[in-house]
Order: structure tokens, then C-alpha cells, then sequence
């Protein structure tokens, strides 16, 4: 609900944000609960004067204190890009001026413009979202959460239980949402959380309840100098912000997803996983996710009450179509755990990420490849190069136990994996067989082949990959292998995308 005018502050403002540069063109985008005023090299972001159940901008001395708190918080992940809380007093002559004497008319933070095209919903819309920078990404957001401060105050449930009140009480403020499809998510959103109360309050009891961002959606991710930047966070309610890690990440991987990027949202996710210990708690993420996607919903719906003409229906039509991926979301499929093998060079990690989003419940099966297993073991990057001893068969082993130990986690929660090893030794292949028959779930166990000189050809080519396997070691691999009658083979000489289909038939058929 808007409460006051803010016409003149937005004069005001807009003037400020040139600069004494009067032909300057200044943009303003508008949120359900700012506006955004961009200047040539300044940025004014101004609170609506609004009340909505969830916040309260109705006065200037709110509007203040919750700028001031926009600046701290944000500065934990976009330092540069957030200069000031400024104060909009009345000056003498009648005016507005920043930071005078005079009464507080309104407050606003003051930013430095960054280049928009650098935003992640135009990077994704422009397919340069690429798997380098979404590990980058995944990489800045794992840190984040690692070093956030933990919150035990209120249980899981607690938590899930206020934003799911939130979500209802907003559909029943909007004709738009008013719908049988509505009904439906409700309902099924409402049974699902009925399920996880349990793992939601011991994640609560574990650490992983913290003071998050809050809205990690694309638009909310840029790149400054040249680093994925985290900005924008929920500054005006600590209850929203204070969420489960995964919670928080299900913003951005329901927004891949809900934008067709599901390869690119199941990429980010085991990239965020690669480098943290939260696998078992991945059956919660369609939950989260369809909850995220209903938060998506309402909003587009506050902002098409605000709107008017071809803006108000295009809002109306998203929080429509929020609402369907969020019903979708929460579709179920059986665990499935697939096993892909062969030896170096055979394109079993690249066919595993291929394939991941495919398998399983939204947003596709946990990717576990031996080979990031490794570099975590040794505390290093997935990029970076092992020496030999890191081969040792010891360290093999322990390898192998590691990959088992995860994916038995993952599946015991009622979520699918897939995972990528060589898998040469016929021992290897009937542990990872005996796991499915254990855990009671489906198994397709894949051999990749392909001739020496591709195996050779695809190694010498490699660079900044996770694999350290050169033509030696591949050399080494043929020399003793022995026939692999227990799996299905697939010929991996063709593309990617072809041997990638030739499984994901094989699996579809099994």
C-alpha cells in the first residue's frame, strides 16, 4: 500500500543524479518497493513509501534507518558498488537538499553505477553465462554462506512456516493469483513442508540457518571488474534474510530453471555443493525452489498493481507463469542412481553434466566426479594440478569411499546421483551397484568407449579442467583393462550432445 507522494523527492533526485550535467539521460527502474534512479557514474536508490506485511516504509525516519542497514549488509559482498546512506532534508528556501540541518523529508542510498549488461539476467539472456563463471559464482556464494553468521534463534520449520504465511497472504491480495492453479501449489507446498519439518529443524540445529542474502535472483548478481558480485540483499526484515543456506540458493537456481536454463542451474548447484557439505539436504531444494518461485509470483503481481497497459498484463502473465513452474517444481520421480565410467578422455564428465538436470526430482541428480573429489580432498581448486602421488592407489581409494559415503547420503534423502569415475577395476563398479541395491533404487551402470587416438587426442587438448590425466596415464588405463561386460557400452567418439542422447535413451529404457 503506498502511503505518501514522493514526486518532488524523485525530481530532486533525478536532477542529483546528473551530475550538473543537465543533457544527461537518467533511467528509472521501478520495483515493487523502490525506485532506482541512474545517473551517468551515480546511482539513487529510493524506498517507496509503502506497508506491506512483510515491511514498512511508511516514514522517512524507516525509510532512513533501513538505507543505512541496505548499505551495511550489502557491503559484505559489493563494497565498492555502495557508497552512502543519504539523508534528503528540507533546506531552507524550501527545498531539498542531502544531509542538511533541516527536517528529514526522505532517505536514499547512494551507489556506484556499474555496467548493466554485466547483470546475470542479461548474461543468461545473451547465453554467456558460461560454465567458468557460473563456478566463479557458485564459488563467491559457497564462501559467503561459509563465513555468514549463524542464526539458532528459531527452528527450521519456524522459518519455512513464516514465509509460506507471507506467500498466502499476498495471493489473496491479488485477483491475478487467484486461481484454482494457486489452490493447488498451496496445497502441495503445504503437504511437502508437513514432510520436511523434521530435516528443516535440524538443519536449524546444525548451522545452517544464517544471516543471508535473502533475494539471490539474477538480477540481484553482476560482474565488477570482471567478478560475479553479490548486491541488493533483503535489508528490510531480518526474518527473510535470516534463512536456510539452500534457501537462499534456490533463488538463483529456480531462476535458472524457471528461464529455461536447467542445465545451467543443475551446473551451479554441484559447483555450490563441490564446495560444501550440504548433499543431504538436497531433497529439500524442489521445496525451496517452488517456494521461491511463489515468492517470484507475488511480486510480479504487487509490481502489475502498480502498472498499467502492456507492463501491467506482461506482470500479470509472469506471476502466472511463476505459479505453473512452481506446480512443476514439486513434481516427484523415483532416486535413480547412474554411474558413468570409462577411461580417460571418454567424455564421462562432460556426458554427466549433460545429463544431470534430466534425472530425478527438480533440479536434477547431485554430480559426484571423482575427480573434483580429489582436488577437494587435497584442499585445492578443481582446476588445479596434482602432482603423481595424488594418484596413489591409496588416495584412489579413499577417493572412491568418499564418492560412495556422499552418494549414499543424497539417496537416503530420496535424491538422484549421478557419478562419474573411471570405474576400471570390477570391484569399484559392484560397490557402486551394491549402494543401489542397499538404498533400494533404481541403477544404470554406463561404460563410455572410445578408440586410443580420441582418448589421446581429447587429453592432449585439455586445459583448465579437472582431470589431470595425460596420454601417459591413458596409456596406462588400456594396458590393463579388462573386458567390461557388467555395463551397458556407449561409443563416445561422436559430439558430446550425441553421446549424451545415446545414454539418456539407454537410461530412459532401463
Amino acid at each position: 500500500m503506498i502511503v505518501n507522494d514522493q514526486a518532488k523527492v524523485s525530481t530532486f533526485l533525478a536532477a542529483q543524479a546528473r551530475l550538473g550535467d543537465t543533457e544527461a539521460r537518467i533511467e528509472t527502474v521501478e520495483t515493487h518497493i523502490s525506485l532506482v534512479f541512474l545517473g551517468p557514474c551515480i546511482v539513487f536508490k529510493l524506498k517507496r513509501s509503502i506497508r506491506f506485511p512483510y515491511l514498512d516504509f511508511s516514514t522517512p525516519a524507516l525509510r532512513l534507518r533501513t538505507c543505512q542497514k541496505e548499505v551495511d549488509l550489502n557491503r559484505r559482498t559489493a563494497p565498492t558498488l555502495y557508497k552512502a546512506a543519504r539523508r534528503i532534508t528540507r533546506a531552507s528556501g524550501g527545498g531539498l537538499e542531502f544531509d542538511g540541518p533541516g527536517e528529514l523529508v526522505d532517505a536514499v542510498v547512494e551507489m556506484a553505477r556499474f555496467d548493466e549488461n554485466t547483470l546475470f539476467d542479461r548474461l543468461a539472456r545473451r547465453n554467456e553465462l558460461t560454465p567458468a563463471l557460473l563456478t566463479q559464482l557458485a564459488r563467491k556464494i559457497a564462501n559467503f554462506h561459509d563465513t555468514a553468521p549463524i542464526d539458532r534463534s528459531r527452528s527450521g520449520s519456524a522459518i519455512m512456516a513464516s514465509a509460506l504465511d507471507i506467500n498466502r497472504r499476498a495471493m489473496t491480495s491479488f485477483d491475478v493469483l487467484r486461481s484454482a492453479e494457486a489452490t493447488r501449489l498451496n496445497s502441495a507446498i503445504g503437504d511437502r513442508f508437513s514432510r520436511h519439518r523434521t530435516a528443516l529443524d535440524e538443519r536449524a540445529r546444525n548451522g545452517k540457518v544464517r544471516r543471508c542474502h535473502g533475494d539471490l535472483h539474477l538480477r540481484n548478481i553482476c560482474l565488477v571488474d570482471n567478478e560475479p558480485t553479490l548486491f541488493d540483499c533483503i535489508e528490510f526484515n531480518e526474518s527473510i534474510a535470516t534463512i536456510d543456506i539452500l534457501y537462499d540458493l534456490a533463488f538463483l537456481v529456480m531462476d535458472l530453471w524457471h528461464q529455461g536454463l536447467t542445465s545451467k542451474a543443475n551446473f551451479t548447484l554441484n559447483r555450490y555443493l563441490d564446495m560444501s557439505a550440504e548433499g543431504a539436504g538436497l531433497h529439500l531444494m524442489p521445496f525451496f525452489m517452488a517456494v521461491r518461485a511463489a515468492i517470484r509470483a507475488h511480486v510480479n503481481a504487487a509490481q502489475a498493481n502498480q502498472a498499467s497497459g502492456e507492463r501491467r498484463e506482461r506482470l500479470q502473465q509472469e506471476a502466472k507463469d511463476y505459479l505453473s513452474s512452481a506446480n512443476k517444481m514439486l513434481m516427484q520421480t523415483p532416486a535413480h542412481l547412474v554411474a558413468i565410467g570409462g577411461l580417460s578422455g571418454c567424455g564421462k564428465s562432460t556426458v554427466a553434466a549433460t545429463i544431470a538436470d534430466r534425472i530425478g526430482d527438480v533440479p536434477g541428480a547431485r554430480v559426484l566426479s571423482s575427480d573434483r573429489i580429489r582436488k577437494c580432498l587435497h584442499g585445492v581448486v578443481a582446476e588445479a594440478r596434482l602432482p603423481a602421488q595424488a594418484y596413489s592407489p591409496e588416495i584412489s581409494e579413499q577417493v572412491y569411499h568418499i564418492m560412495m559415503t556422499q552418494a549414499k547420503a543424497v539417496l537416503d534423502a530420496g535424491h538422484s546421483v549421478v557419478v562419474d569415475a573411471v570405474f576400471d577395476r570390477p570391484e569399484h563398479r559392484e560397490r557402486i551397484h551394491n549402494l543401489a541395491r542397499k538404498v533400494g533404487v533404481r541403477f544404470s551402470g554406463i561404460w563410455l568407449d572410445a578408440p586410443r587416438d580420441v582418448l589421446f587426442s581429447r587429453v592432449e587438448r585439455r586445459s583448465g579442467d579437472p582431470s589431470d590425466a595425460t596420454v601417459a596415464v591413458v596409456a596406462a588405463q588400456l594396458a590393463r583393462l579388462v573386458d567390461v561386460a557388467d555395463w551397458t557400452h556407449v561409443d563416445s567418439s561422436g559430439t558430446p550432445e550425441e553421446t549424451a542422447e545415446d545414454v539418456q535413451a539407454i537410461i530412459n529404457l532401463a
